[in-house]
């Protein structure tokens, strides 16, 4: 299925029109993310990775999903986090752009949020520069912060470093 371009305006307008979103979320070590329900297709644990030469750090390789060649991602890499202490096989998200297949890996997946307006705030000042473009805002939830990721953005990557080569 494939999603507008603006489909994170879309959520963005949904949650300031007070409009209920569900969100996966997902950890990578403590950090908990959320990712758009509407974007997610799978949940899997990710295996027979092969590495690709020369492929940016982010990417962890190529796998096969039921027949479908998926380019795994890590999302700790992605977003500039430090080396997991531990080593373990994880999990990964299914996420489809472009007519283009991904496997989002993080340590763990969560449960399945609904959140409203209530709890949604916009992307805190003080967020790490390098998430503060690949967010959407964040919800308090219990005294934790949920940070919504925008999956354009993770996943457009390649466009970045296309346009900081050419700057």
């Amino acid at each position: 299925m494939m999603k507008p371009a603006n489909s994170n305006a879309a959520a963005s307008a949904a949650a300031k029109d007070g409009a209920t979103q569900e969100f996966v979320t997902v950890f990578v070590g403590e950090t908990m993310f959320g990712l758009a329900i509407n974007r997610v297709h799978d949940v899997f644990i990710p295996t027979g990775i092969t590495p690709v030469p020369l492929a940016p750090p982010e990417i962890v390789g190529l796998l096969n999903l039921r027949g479908r060649v998926v380019t795994a991602i890590c999302l700790r890499r992605r977003l500039g986090m430090p080396r997991a202490q531990t080593q373990g096989a994880g999990m990964a998200i299914g996420l489809e752009q472009a007519g283009e297949t991904f496997g989002l890996v993080v340590d763990g997946v969560g449960e399945v949020l609904k959140l409203g307006p209530d709890t949604h705030e916009a992307v805190p000042i003080n967020l790490d520069a390098r998430w503060r473009n690949l967010a959407l805002g964040v919800h308090r939830l219990d005294g934790k912060l949920l940070v919504i990721l925008d999956v354009d953005g993770l996943l457009s990557f390649g466009a970045e470093r296309a346009e900081a080569s050419a700057a």
